[in-house]
């Protein structure tokens, strides 16, 4: 069985590979510091203003280093929906539409290894977008504004090292609900067998994410609704390093993952593709 999903996922690897969606998705992703970047070199916004009021924002112009961890802020939820959205509403749609996926079936594989095969490509996407994004980050942060330490949320000074071996940790933790938008994702590129209703729908679905955060009278259950946990990584930023909200926002994003794979997963095996 496991051997049958890597050969699906080695599969899909190579066609995400091939198309020019999963390129532009990636190159979005890693010019996001890029761009903010060059709007604070360019903007006469004073610090107390704009992204200097944000989570590590003071560090801005003195450390490279803060322009990867401000940024993550600041995309919020909608900036990581556009980069999935881009692979996940098609992902499978797509080749729905292109009929193509019946050729995929009539191999030696189950629907449950391709569906697999998929949405290990699927996050591995999303890991990939996320390394772009803070690696370029880092080396143009670090070419404008220098290696240098950071204040962290506790209003402490670490040292640059540490702050750079906290970033892809950070990035990882970040990475979490931006799994679970992705497998949304999936579910709709499934159940709806066209890549523009999955796109479009998976942006729906963060932006209704986001307005049902600002409902005062579920404020008792924001802790446990997926877009709090895009602030899970701050954990990292304190002194001394928490983890409450990272071990929070394992389970909580994992609770927001696992029933629209199910639920993709049942659709899927029963579905009819030969026309």
């Amino acid at each position: 069985m496991i051997g049958a999903t890597l050969t699906a996922y080695r599969w899909e690897l190579r066609k995400l590979a091939a198309q020019k969606r999963t390129w532009l998705g990636i190159a979005t992703a890693a010019l996001a510091p890029v761009v903010f970047l060059i709007s604070i070199q360019i903007s006469k916004v004073t610090p107390h203003d704009g992204p200097w009021d944000t989570p590590l924002g003071p560090n801005l112009r003195h450390s490279g280093l803060a322009i990867d961890l401000v940024t993550l802020k600041l995309v919020a939820v909608i900036g990581p929906a556009i980069v999935v959205a881009l692979v996940a509403g098609d992902i499978v749609a797509g080749e729905d539409m292109a009929g193509t996926l019946k050729t995929i079936l009539t191999r030696a594989l189950a629907r449950g290894h391709v569906l697999a095969g998929k949405t290990l490509a699927l996050f591995s996407y999303v890991i990939a977008a996320l390394v772009a994004y803070g690696a370029l980050g880092l080396l143009v942060g670090i070419a404008a504004w220098g290696f240098h330490p950071l204040t962290n949320l506790s209003g402490d000074r670490i040292s640059a090292l540490q702050t750079l071996a906290l970033t892809f940790p950070a990035i990882g933790v970040f990475a979490l609900p931006v799994v679970a938008i992705a497998s949304f994702g999936l579910f709709l590129s499934v159940l709806t067998r066209h890549s523009v209703a999955g796109v479009a729908g998976t942006l729906l679905y963060a932006l209704a994410l986001q307005g049902l955060s600002a409902l005062t009278p579920i404020a008792g259950a924001r802790p446990y609704l997926l877009v709090n946990q895009f602030n899970a990584w701050h954990d990292l930023f304190q002194t001394p390093i928490a983890g409450d909200a990272i071990d929070q926002s394992l389970w909580v994003s994992a609770l927001w993952t696992a029933p629209p794979l199910l639920a993709a997963w049942i659709i899927f095996r029963s579905r009819d593709v030969a026309t």
